[in-house]
């Protein structure tokens, strides 16, 4: 008869959601900054070490385990 095959295995899907979930910590890491008084700017708040050097770090891995994620072979 006819076999199915699936494109992805059990371990890209693993890879992709792991992947995601770091995408999605970088952009949780990237938020807020609202500043409590309007009248004045409160640069640490934007321009933390936080926000403009781990946040698009992690996003950035989180792409290449994306991109690892859809080009490993799948288990036979």
């Amino acid at each position: 008869m006819s076999e199915k095959t699936t494109l992805f295995g059990k371990a890209n899907y693993r890879w992709m959601l792991i992947g995601a979930v770091v995408i999605a910590l970088g952009m949780i890491l990237m938020s807020g900054g609202k500043n409590p008084d309007p009248n004045q700017f409160d640069e640490s708040l934007v321009y933390g070490f936080r926000r403009i050097t781990v946040a698009p770090i992690l996003i950035l891995a989180g792409l290449v385990i994306e991109i690892y994620a859809i080009f490993k072979k799948p288990a036979a």
